[in-house]
């Protein structure tokens, strides 16, 4: 008797329920993993270190302002991007921005005019910035959030500590100049051929393969008030480009710092008052403000000075180890964070800027270092406190919130390299003039601007901590504020596999 075909098509569908899904997220991971550090590194300006390359007659301050045209058109394009990816959804927006990237790294091969730098520069700063809030909803979106918005905090925070020395890297012992504009080709290709593949399993399961049991998908489209916030955001993200490029054309570096400050009071001012979901959304955008404002510009003047040269350091090969193991914890981190109680999150999210503020102080105590070996715990602790606040503060709030955070998170970093730069140059100004000669004076005034940085940064994270914790006392102290809650719906019992901050309850 021949076995009626029913029974096999009744199985079909359940294979490819469960089959596709997995797919998706796997390749969401590894998507996340690569196209992280390709965004982050397209930030660090380093055609200076290759400035005896370039041709005859060109200019070595205006090829540098060329260069440094990514991040301020990066941190523009974010919040931009955040609305596009809530309403085209991930994957178009994730080809599009490795497009860009990928046509960037190819006519960098070819360019030889100060012009097209900067033109590619900015395809870069574009295509990076549709990257970063593209990845997010792309993890947000799936089941498996709660394995999947971990990893992506903790690639972000690696890829913070470690662009700076991924962008040096890529130009070690170079006979070109245009390597800067290309650093990673290859990486920029496994990328877009992740992302095409995504774009297809998005296709062909029709919501990209994301309804599965237990899921409830964020809204699609962003609301009005969203996107006036998200609007909003542009402001200061504006604000600190204007600073990033004029800074380029020797305005002084005390009026520099002034304004910086000034944007980043903004910026925690806007996190305080313009933010989704209650304190939850709050919190989040000052984390992204904390982690912005430090991470990468300390670990970037760190890396400067560990280099080797008249400031000894162990040298590009002997940080790897460092950052390696850092990067590391930060995964780790991230994804353990993840699996703790929700009751635990807020203490969670203090917990990671407080080792923040360790980090910072293990930088003063510890750089410059010999060798590689002692960095370590700088490393690991801005990295892995930076991870795991950062998942603290994604489990109390929702995806509104996580663009609006983005969008403070990059011309945080901006803003923290114009500080930098800004005490940096004074404090050199400083030993040159009592240095007469005295070459040790001015290795000490490099190293005391990276000490004196990482005091401040530590001042305005512990600020941080506790301006969020204010607000949140008074939160819980006035229920009454005018916000109002509306109950989630009880979810079926084979629907209980929510994460926190959705309808249904975490397992």
């Amino acid at each position: 008797m021949a076995v009626p075909p029913v029974p096999q098509a009744r199985t079909a569908a359940p294979v490819r329920a469960v089959r596709v899904p997995l797919l998706v997220d796997v390749v969401i991971g590894l998507l996340t993993l690569v196209a992280l550090p390709l965004a982050l590194v397209a930030i660090p300006n380093t055609i200076s270190v290759v400035a005896a390359l370039l041709p005859p007659g060109v200019s070595q301050v205006d090829m540098i302002r060329a260069h440094g045209l990514a991040l301020p058109a990066m941190l523009v394009t974010v919040p931009l991007a955040a609305v596009a990816v809530r309403r085209f959804r991930a994957a178009p927006i994730l080809v599009a921005g490795l497009t860009l990237l990928a046509l960037a790294d190819v006519a960098g091969g070819y360019t030889g005019t100060v012009a097209l730098v900067g033109v590619l520069r900015v395809l870069h700063g574009v295509g990076a910035g549709m990257l970063v809030p593209a990845t997010l909803v792309a993890a947000a979106e799936r089941s498996r959030r709660r394995v999947l918005l971990p990893i992506w905090a903790g690639a972000l925070a690696a890829s913070l500590l470690t662009a700076q020395a991924l962008a040096l890297w890529a130009i070690r012992d170079v006979t070109s100049w245009q390597v800067t504009l290309q650093p990673y080709p290859l990486l920029t290709g496994v990328a877009l051929a992740l992302a095409a593949a995504y774009l297809v399993l998005w296709m062909i399961s029709g919501d990209g393969g994301t309804r599965t049991e237990g899921e409830i998908l964020p809204a699609s489209r962003p609301t009005s008030a969203e996107r006036g916030r998200l609007a909003l955001a542009i402001v200061p993200a504006a604000a600190i480009a204007v600073l990033g490029v004029g800074i380029t054309f020797d305005w002084p570096p005390r009026l520099v710092v002034i304004a910086a400050a000034l944007a980043v009071v903004a910026m925690l001012g806007l996190a305080a008052l313009g933010t989704f979901e209650g304190q939850g959304g709050r919190t989040l955008a000052f984390v992204n403000v904390a982690v912005g404002l430090v991470v990468l510009p300390t670990a970037a003047q760190m890396t400067y000075i560990e280099l080797g040269g008249p400031l000894g350091g162990p040298g590009l090969k002997g940080l790897w180890v460092p950052f390696l193991v850092a990067a590391l914890t930060a995964l780790v981190a991230a994804v353990l964070a993840g699996r703790v109680p929700d009751a635990f999150t807020e203490r969670m999210t203090a917990l990671g800027l407080a080792a923040v503020v360790a980090g910072l102080c293990a930088t003063w105590l510890l750089v410059p270092a010999p060798s590689g070996t002692p960095l370590v715990v700088p490393f690991v602790l801005l990295a892995g406190g930076s991870a795991v606040a950062l998942v603290g503060a994604f489990r109390t709030a929702g995806l509104g919130s996580a663009m609006l955070g983005l969008s403070l998170c990059f011309p945080a970093v901006l803003a923290g390299f114009l500080l930098g730069t800004g005490i940096q140059v004074n404090r050199l100004r400083e030993a040159a003039e009592t240095a007469r000669g005295n070459g040790n004076a001015l290795v000490e005034g490099f190293i005391g601007a990276l000490h004196m940085w990482a005091q401040i940064g530590g001042f305005v994270v512990v600020g941080v901590i506790v301006l969020s914790a204010v607000l949140t006392r008074r939160a819980a102290a006035a229920p009454g504020d005018g916000q109002v809650v509306i109950p989630a719906p009880t979810p079926s019992p084979e629907e209980d596999d929510g994460a926190p901050g959705d309808a249904g309850p975490a397992r």
